[in-house]
């Protein structure tokens, strides 16, 4: 083997194969059961009222966050990378919005629920780097707002206690370095409508979102999941919460 070249998978007999895929097969089953029991522990988790009133910037001019929900119960929110004095956006979150399937948006609203990117940059930053990178998605500005702040988004010790994924300050100056811990992050948000009261019901950040990346992963962070058992009610709301 030469010193560049990449080790390949060892050569066996179909038995052997077999006898090997069916023990990975087993270890499958398990990360899939598992990947189900984690789904339904986050379905139970209590959620927090919102109480704030943030306002967002899109093509139609200030939306409130209820509004971004449109007609939907549940909402997820991609934080995208996009510090205000920045051109482009950064470039892992558009690798993900560029991973994300154009059917997506239309199976979302079968389930009753609406996916946005939000950003801090201006609205015409938003607006032209979508144009350049072919997308429609609905994209919102939350410059001005503390939005960015409030779910750690944007970590800004002047505005709010840094902390992201859960830690806060000094273990993420342990893992980044000496200030190094301020500026745009990247995660994902969920939240939940109920007549006019919001609620917040889930956050992921940093590796957390990388295995969000089709509709199904998308509906397993929201508090009703996939809702693949039962019909919704016509009010729009699932008959039954999918706690399973």
């Amino acid at each position: 083997m030469t010193q560049n070249a990449i080790a390949r998978p060892p050569v066996a007999s179909r038995a052997e194969w077999l006898e090997a895929r069916k023990k990975l097969l087993t270890d499958e089953k398990e990360l899939t059961k598992h990947y189900d029991r984690v789904n339904a522990e986050r379905r139970r988790l209590p959620m927090v009222k919102i109480e704030k009133d943030y306002a967002f910037e899109g093509p139609e001019g200030k939306k409130s966050l209820k509004d971004l929900f449109g007609d939907n119960k549940q909402l997820i929110v991609y934080h995208f990378m996009f510090d205000p004095t920045w051109d482009t956006g950064c470039e892992g979150c558009t690798g993900f919005v560029d991973s994300l399937g154009p059917g997506i948006p239309e199976m979302l609203h079968e389930k009753s629920i609406a996916f946005v990117l939000i950003s801090r940059a201006p609205l015409a930053k938003l607006q032209a780097y979508a144009t350049k990178r072919g997308w429609d998605w609905p994209w919102y500005s939350s410059f001005g707002s503390e939005f960015n702040y409030d779910f750690h988004a944007t970590l800004d010790e002047k505005v709010a206690p840094i902390e992201y994924n859960y830690i806060g300050k000094e273990q993420l100056e342990a893992r980044r370095g000496k200030g190094k811990v301020e500026g745009e992050d990247h995660g994902i948000s969920v939240f939940l409508r109920d007549g006019d009261d919001l609620f917040h019901t889930y956050s992921a950040y940093a590796r957390g979102t990388e295995n969000i990346t089709n509709a199904y992963e998308l509906m397993d962070i929201t508090p009703y999941g996939r809702q693949q058992d039962f019909e919704v009610s016509p009010d729009g709301w699932p008959q039954k919460p999918t706690y399973g």
